[in-house]
């Protein structure tokens, strides 16, 4: 399921930049998606929800777009955002915030199905590729390849990475382990390893890039090799 959200303080621009939206996620196929309206900056702040993709008007009462953007990127959001403004010079303001497109009013429904359709291109790969993580009040954003493997303690998660840092948050392995996708393999009731990260098994353990290992249950041994087969099939393809 995808979550967007427009926000202008312009009543006829939201509601038909929410049309243009809406019928071009359904021509697109874009069935599970969730388009939410916020008529100002702040609240769009205050629904505290996470969105994939938002469009944002730069030109609102305080705070305006381009704060409401600030705002979003210090609490650690990392969702794409597209500004909407009359003034071409403010398209320098967008580069600050990392926005992903910068249209200019009146929208062209042509130019805004083309931003819309790189965006759906973008969550796509970035979705297999990442991993968004909540620790405390801030989200972080975690390259899948960075991982080496993940190890589930009481209530916690700890993510093991090929630098050798180690990061914890509150998860369960199960939901983890639909998010990670192929790539991963649940070795043991524990651990979640990934599969580019693995360098042999025996002896009830899986030896790991860097040198480390993680168990494995006797049971899951020639799934692991079978899991191992594929991973190497789907990166040759």
């Amino acid at each position: 399921m995808l979550h967007f959200a427009v926000c202008d303080d312009e009543p006829y621009m939201l509601d038909q930049l929410a049309v243009w939206l809406e019928t071009s996620l359904g021509d697109l196929g874009c069935r599970e998606a969730v388009l939410r309206r916020f008529s100002s900056g702040q609240a769009l702040l205050e629904a505290g929800e996470d969105f994939d993709l938002v469009f944002l008007d730069i030109q609102m009462a305080p705070p305006d777009g381009l704060e409401t953007a600030r705002a979003l990127r210090r609490r650690g959001d990392e969702c794409r955002i597209v500004f909407l403004t009359v003034l071409r010079e403010r398209v320098f303001d967008a580069f600050e915030v990392r926005a992903f497109d910068y249209l200019v009013k009146p929208v062209d429904p042509a130019r805004l199905r083309r931003t819309l359709e790189r965006a759906l291109e973008d969550l796509d790969r970035r979705q297999t590729r990442t991993l968004l993580i909540q620790r405390g009040t801030a989200r972080e954003v975690i390259p899948l390849e960075e991982i080496v493997y993940c190890e589930v303690l009481g209530r916690k998660v700890y993510l093991h990475r090929e630098d050798g840092g180690v990061l914890d948050y509150y998860d369960k392995l199960a939901d983890l382990e639909r998010r990670l996708g192929s790539g991963f393999f649940r070795c043991h009731r524990s651990y979640l390893v990934n599969l580019d990260h693995v360098r042999g098994c025996g002896e009830g353990q899986v030896r790991l890039s860097g040198g480390g290992a993680v168990p494995v249950s006797r049971l899951r041994e020639g799934e692991l090799t079978q899991a191992l087969l594929r991973r190497m099939r789907e990166r040759e393809g």
